[in-house]
């Protein structure tokens, strides 16, 4: 009887220590699976776990991230199914490379919740067997990043007033390219409207094909710089972070060169060796970060929004520039606020297609 007794309890105190361990006074586990690039990419992957970090603060949460062994579809439903299998029933994928993965993981898995950010989940098939959308266990995050990438062209043409500036962008896809036509716009819209003097040839708007090649990003980047550039906006990932490499190399030896950051305030990351002084002129951000707080709280309060499909821009304040710049004047910062204004009152309107802008 007292084998008996001393079993019992020890039973008990595993199941207890068990529902304590890592599962958080919240109640649930959250995982992520980054995308290609790691974890401290400077960008997508980095934003989106910065978001789960804080929730994790937050909400006394257990926090965990894998990061695939390669980009196919397999390898992320892998991953997802790794998570599940380790109790995260609360797993945020950024990009659109998950969207199949998703399809079917919301499907097999009634019990988890799935965020996917930049993509809505599809069957991978083509035609009349395409099928996409949301179920009540997963919502879609999109972003306005046009209009993000609009801010900091203007930004950045009223702060250089005149030269060349130039995009490097990842992947051609539609979020990187929304950036692209975004700025393109915002420059145009300062020489229109503040006469500025800036333009982008052709030849200094290149998509580099991926998000991870570091290398790739830093030789564009000094490709560009030597034909003249000033300033270099990077929607690229890890091929950003090679930009940002060569400028403050550069910045190092004394020449005057910027990068416009992406996705998250890069500023930390451009500066020089003095610790003083940041090689990046702002940043065109989408706040992924608080995409993904917001859904792990919206899950904590009981009010995940299952089935919908979400857009974060200028009027939620989902995207825009940093509130501080250090590299932007005062007066450069007040015009790029009464942008944002105009922006949110639907007094400008901003292309999130090429309309005979540079592809």
């Amino acid at each position: 009887m007292k084998r008996i007794v001393a079993l019992l309890l020890s039973v008990m105190m595993v199941a207890t220590l068990a529902a304590g361990c890592g599962a958080g006074a919240a109640g649930f586990k959250v995982g992520m699976v980054t995308d290609s690039g790691t974890i401290d990419d400077k960008s997508f992957n980095q934003g989106t776990w910065e978001g789960i970090l804080k929730a994790k603060k937050d909400f006394n949460l257990d926090t965990n991230y894998l990061k695939p062994g390669g980009q196919t579809h397999a390898d992320y439903t892998k991953e997802i199914q790794n998570l599940y299998d380790a109790g995260y029933k609360f797993i945020v994928t950024p990009g659109f490379k998950f969207s199949t993965a998703i399809y079917e993981s919301q499907e097999k898995y009634k019990d988890a919740k799935f965020v996917l950010i930049d993509a809505l989940p599809n069957n991978g098939k083509a035609d009349a067997e395409y099928k996409e959308g949301v179920t009540s266990n997963s919502v879609s995050i999109f972003f306005a990043e046009h209009q993000s990438g609009f801010l900091a062209g203007v930004a950045t043409a009223l702060q250089l007033k005149e030269g060349d500036v130039g995009f490097i962008g990842g992947m051609e896809i539609p979020p990187v390219q929304k950036f692209n036509w975004g700025f393109q716009q915002g420059v145009k819209y300062a020489n229109d409207n503040f006469k500025t003097n800036v333009t982008i040839k052709a030849e200094n708007v290149v998509y580099e094909g991926s998000f991870d090649r570091v290398d790739a990003g830093q030789q564009l980047a000094a490709q560009m710089f030597d034909r003249g550039v000033k300033a270099i906006f990077c929607a690229a990932g890890g091929v950003g972070v090679g930009a940002i490499n060569e400028a403050k190399q550069r910045g190092e030896a004394g020449q005057k060169v910027w990068i416009v950051g992406v996705d998250v305030d890069q500023y930390a990351d451009g500066l020089l060796k003095d610790g003083k002084t940041s090689i990046i002129l702002t940043s065109a951000m989408k706040k992924i970060d608080t995409a993904a707080y917001d859904m792990i709280k919206a899950q904590k309060d009981g009010k995940f929004p299952g089935g919908k499909v979400l857009t974060f821009d200028v009027k939620n304040n989902g995207v825009g520039i940093p509130a501080n710049n250090p590299n932007l004047s005062a007066e450069t910062i007040k015009t790029v606020n009464d942008v944002f204004t105009k922006l949110q009152k639907d007094e400008i309107t901003v292309a999130d297609k090429a309309d005979g802008l540079i592809k």
